[in-house]
């Protein structure tokens, strides 16, 4: 399926998949990759546009999580968000550091309307701000076109380079216009045609299944969360009863929860699959008995 592309290199930041969602929402396919995605790589799945996200990391330290300055020289659209915009500053000979004052929480911002970010924005609008280190001095042939009354670069561009840095998140609800903010982005800097759509894109997946699996089976882990959910739901569609999904109940979940995930893809439910319940909350309760401390249960956990 030939489809329009926007990338999400993922530095550790809360909101990958909320941007990820953001761009789809724009009916523009978009897939999260990892910051160590090899650049070679990238240039082969040949993007429309490339966002990076934010991170809980300093972009000036030592081991701090970093990209080629190669990836701003391809032509192809780049957004920075928060950690990805003081990133892209950083690489490009901008100066980054630690803010004398820390902005968290709904902040007004005013911004350039001329600006290909933020048209049909409002000049004075709402962000979402959440940093510790902020853009003290843009990089060469950047400008700012935008600021917060404790940050003097809330965003910055180099049109020529198709290059935008944002140190707020658009991506969140809490920024008031971010969606729109978005959509500039991939219409108007990325210049996407915005023919994609999920149900074609669920048609395409279910047709993907079938090919792949054949007469074959497969086994799916079903947590009931959201990811393992969607997965067996396509599976389901795709191949049926050649499908069997294993439940494991650690008695950890919300109450009743367990039974509500039976109850959707149980044998009374409206899926086609074999379903496997494991009642497995002693096993779990004996080895997490007395363990107060929250990363040795994890691990705990992690080790089922």
């Amino acid at each position: 399926m030939n489809k329009e592309l926007v990338i999400v290199l993922d530095f550790g930041g809360q909101y990958n998949q909320l941007v990820a969602r953001r761009v789809r929402e724009c009916n523009v396919y978009c897939e999260i990759y990892s910051y160590k995605t090899d650049l070679a790589k990238i240039k082969e799945m040949n993007p429309k546009g490339i966002i990076l996200t934010g991170g809980p990391n300093s972009c000036y330290e030592d081991g701090a999580p970093s990209y080629d300055k190669a990836l701003f020289e391809m032509g192809i659209p780049v957004l920075g968000l928060c950690y990805g915009a003081q990133l892209m500053m950083h690489v490009l000979g901008g100066t980054v550091e630690k803010a004398p004052v820390r902005e968290y929480g709904k902040t007004d911002v005013h911004v350039n309307t001329n600006s290909a970010l933020f048209t049909d924005v409002s000049e004075d609008t709402v962000c979402w701000m959440s940093h510790f280190d902020y853009i003290s001095k843009v990089a060469p042939g950047f400008d700012i076109c935008a600021h917060t009354a404790d940050c003097p670069v809330a965003a910055a561009e180099n049109p020529s380079e198709k290059l935008y840095a944002i140190q707020f998140h658009p991506e969140v609800l809490h920024t008031k216009e971010g969606t729109k903010m978005l959509s500039n982005f991939v219409y108007n800097v990325c210049h996407c045609s915005g023919d994609w759509r999920m149900d074609s894109f669920v048609e395409h997946q279910i047709k993907a299944i079938r090919e792949k699996v054949g007469n074959g089976r497969v086994l799916c882990a079903l947590s009931g969360g959201v990811d393992s959910s969607v997965a067996a739901v396509l599976l389901s569609r795709a191949i049926g009863d050649q499908l069997t999904c294993v439940f494991v109940d650690q008695g950890l979940l919300r109450k009743n929860e367990g039974d509500e995930v039976e109850a959707v893809f149980g044998p009374d439910g409206d899926y086609d699959l074999n379903f496997i319940r494991v009642n497995a909350q002693d096993r779990f309760y004996e080895k997490l008995a007395g363990v107060e401390e929250p990363e040795k249960k994890r691990r705990i956990y992690s080790r089922f």
